[in-house]
C-alpha cells in the first residue's frame, strides 16, 4: 500500500513539474502590442509586418509582436498617449503628429526642406536622424526607425492646384500639426484638422475641399473616389516614425532590445523598396480611375514657403540652427 501511495505521489509530482515547466515555457514568451492607423495593404504596414517576423525569427519565438492596424486602438495622437502611460508597447505615427509630443520633430513638416530623396535618406540615417529618434525619451517615447512616407501633395475635388493661388479659399484637411496649419495658411489655403479615419466622409460631404498626402495613402484610403485632381507639388517629405514606450523598452533585456532594434533597421530597408514600387502602382491606379495627375512648377510654392523659414530665423534661433544643419547635410 505504501509503495502504491509513493508511486502515486511520484506521478503527481512529475505531473505538477510538467505543468510548472509548461507554465515557465509560456511565461518565457513575451508579446508586444503594436498599433497604428494604416490599412493592411499599405507599404508601411507591410514594413512593420516584416519587423514582427524578424523579431520572431531572431528570438526563436520568445519575443513576438501582435499588430493592430486601421485605428483599431485609436487615432495616432491617442496611440502616442497610450505609449506614454505604458498601455501600448509600440506604434507608428506620422512625424507631423509626433511634433505635438516631441517639439524638435516639427522640422520634418517644413515645406521643401529636403533637396531630393537622397538628401532625405542621408538626414534620416545620419546623426541628426538618430538625435531626433531619441529626442522623445524624456516624453516616454523612444524612436526605433523611420519608414519612408514619400512626399505629400495636394488632392482636391473641384479645382486643380497648379499654383499657390489655386489654394485660396479652399478648406484643406491637415494633420494635427501646428506646422502643417502654418504651411497651408502661408500657401493661401484654409487648414482644417480632421482625423485620418474621418477624412473620406469629410471629402464626400464637402466639409473640406481637399487634403494632402502621398500617392500610396491617397490610393489605399480610396480618397481618389471622392477627389478628381492630384497635384504633385511634393511640398513636404514627412517620415513615419516607429516608436516604443520607454516603459516597455526599459523593461526589456539587452538581448531583447537588440532583437527589436536590429529588426526595425532591417525592416526599414525592405519598406523603402516596396514603397518605391507602391508609389508607381498608386499613381497608375488613380489615373486609371479617372483622377487627373498634375505636375506643377514647384518654384512658386517654394518661394512662398520661404517666409516660414525667415520666421524661425528670428523667433527660434536654436530651431533655425537645426534647419541649417539639415540643409548642410550632403
Amino acid at each position: 500500500m505504501n509503495i502504491i501511495k509513493s508511486l502515486s505521489l511520484a506521478f503527481i509530482g512529475i505531473f505538477l513539474l510538467g505543468i510548472l515547466s509548461s507554465c515557465e515555457e509560456i511565461t518565457d514568451v513575451r508579446t508586444l502590442k503594436l498599433a497604428h492607423s494604416l490599412d493592411v495593404t499599405h507599404p508601411v504596414h507591410k514594413g512593420m509586418v516584416r519587423m514582427a517576423e524578424l523579431i520572431n525569427q531572431k528570438s526563436d519565438g520568445k519575443l513576438q509582436v501582435q499588430i493592430y492596424p486601421s485605428q483599431q486602438l485609436g487615432s495616432e495622437r491617442e496611440l502616442l498617449e497610450l505609449l506614454q502611460i505604458g498601455s501600448l508597447d509600440v506604434t507608428k505615427v506620422s512625424g507631423a503628429v509626433l511634433e505635438n509630443f516631441v517639439p524638435q520633430t516639427r522640422v520634418f513638416s517644413l515645406p521643401y526642406l529636403f533637396r531630393d530623396k537622397q538628401h532625405y535618406f542621408n538626414v534620416l540615417d545620419g546623426e541628426i536622424g538618430q538625435e531626433l529618434l531619441l529626442a522623445g525619451e524624456k516624453y516616454w517615447l523612444r524612436g526605433l526607425t523611420y519608414y519612408d512616407a514619400g512626399q505629400r501633395s495636394f488632392y482636391t475635388q473641384d479645382r486643380p492646384i497648379r499654383t499657390p493661388e489655386d489654394l485660396e479659399g479652399l478648406k484643406i484637411r491637415v494633420q494635427e500639426s501646428p506646422m502643417a496649419v502654418n504651411m497651408i495658411n502661408t500657401l493661401g489655403g484654409s487648414p482644417t484638422p480632421i482625423s485620418w479615419g474621418e477624412l473620406y466622409t469629410a471629402l464626400q460631404q464637402g466639409i473640406v475641399d481637399g487634403a494632402e498626402n502621398n500617392p500610396p495613402s491617397f490610393q489605399s484610403s480610396r480618397h481618389y473616389e471622392v477627389s478628381n485632381y492630384f497635384s504633385l507639388d511634393e511640398h513636404t517629405a514627412i517620415p513615419d516614425v516607429l516608436l516604443i514606450s520607454t516603459e516597455t523598452w526599459d523593461d526589456l533585456t539587452d538581448q531583447q532590445q537588440r532583437w527589436i532594434q536590429t529588426a526595425a533597421d532591417s525592416s526599414k530597408k525592405y519598406q523603402r523598396k516596396i514603397w518605391a514600387e507602391a508609389e508607381e502602382e498608386a499613381l497608375k491606379t488613380v489615373q486609371e480611375a479617372g483622377v487627373e495627375v498634375i505636375r506643377p512648377d514647384k518654384e512658386p510654392f517654394q518661394e512662398k514657403a520661404q517666409t516660414i523659414y525667415e520666421e524661425f530665423k528670428e523667433s527660434e534661433p536654436e530651431f533655425y540652427k537645426l534647419i541649417q544643419r539639415i540643409q548642410n547635410v550632403k
